[in-house]
């Protein structure tokens, strides 16, 4: 996934003379092609991460379109202010390639682990969330990022990952898509989660219980009027975030059902990580099974949500002490 973004980046920046692209220290043969072929507008920095920022903003100002790329949890929570200051506050068109978001830098330990990115950004005015499924889906997606008129995050996975099927062949920012039909659940979710809601979604399909599947590809702006009307036929809406739970795609359609929904909510369980910071060291496929995120553990919890269970994870790992 993090390849086919880049090479769209490329192909955008030959088509498009107000591309750049800006990273940060990503070391030797990232896009060496668009390099050697446009040196004026491209631009490898050292690790100064709040700087590129500010670059990109002044690039923007001048009429630009620049695409930062680096490291999730150091594009976000490194950056905020020039974010909210730089980017946002004056609605500039920038790109935010965020390499690893979740749990992507497991090996890594909590410092590169990104589980908190999707709440930073969408608590900031302006700011587009967006979170693809797979390369086809980044496909489809990086055309529409050179005429969108405000800042965007784009939260990238670690790649090869399957290909979701039953996606629609064109992609607008802003508008969800059903890619397993609703029965009485719906399974939401965004990014590497929607393969793993569809796999919790064929178990649950042996147990008798009838789950869709939404892929939110766009977090911010939420398609408010797709989830509105299936909120209508579903009785129970799961959401699945490879992040906090407070703040995430789960918080979002929480955040809708409240202020907009005109009837009796269904009912609501949002799966995720929970209030803590982790302290493991892994891959992101062991990482995802202690938080239950796992499509067995996820079929699990939406099972136990049906029967109206309190269901709780005992795997959920320990509160860091220091």
């Amino acid at each position: 996934m993090r390849q086919t973004c880049l090479d769209m980046v490329y192909n955008l920046a030959k088509k498009d003379d107000r591309v750049v692209f800006i990273g940060s220290d990503l070391g030797p043969g990232v896009l060496d092609q668009f390099r050697e072929e446009m040196p004026d507008r491209f631009f490898m920095e050292g690790v100064s991460e709040a700087n590129i920022i500010g670059m990109a903003a002044g690039m923007a100002m001048e009429g630009y379109i620049p695409y930062v790329n680096t490291i999730a949890t150091f594009l976000t929570r490194r950056c905020l202010e020039q974010i909210s200051m730089d980017l946002c506050l004056h609605n500039l068109p920038v790109r935010l390639i965020a390499n690893g978001g979740g749990l992507v830098y497991a090996p890594l330990g909590p410092t590169h682990i990104a589980i908190d990115d999707i709440a930073l950004m969408r608590s900031q005015p302006n700011m587009a969330v967006v979170s693809p499924t797979d390369l086809e889906e980044m496909k489809r997606f990086m055309p529409t990022t050179l005429d969108w008129p405000s800042p965007i995050y784009i939260r990238l996975g670690k790649g090869g990952d399957p290909v979701v099927p039953g996606q629609p062949e064109t992609f607008e920012i802003g508008k969800a898509a059903l890619v397993k039909p609703a029965g009485d659940v719906l399974i939401a979710a965004s990014g590497v989660m929607v393969n793993r809601a569809l796999e919790a979604a064929d178990i649950l399909d042996g147990k008798s219980v009838n789950c869709g599947v939404a892929n939110f590809h766009t977090i911010k702006p939420l398609d408010e009027p797709f989830l509105l009307n299936l909120a209508k036929q579903v009785q129970t809406i799961v959401t699945v975030d490879e992040h906090l739970v407070s703040g995430g795609l789960g918080t979002a359609i929480l955040e809708c059902l409240n202020d907009q929904y005109d009837g009796p909510l269904p009912n609501v369980t949002r799966l995720g990580i929970k209030d803590q910071f982790t302290i493991e060291y892994g891959s992101q496929e062991s990482m995802l099974s202690s938080f239950g995120l796992q499509p067995p553990q996820l079929a699990e919890a939406i099972l136990a949500a049906v029967k109206g269970i309190n269901h709780t994870d005992e795997k959920t790992l320990p509160k860091l002490s220091i």
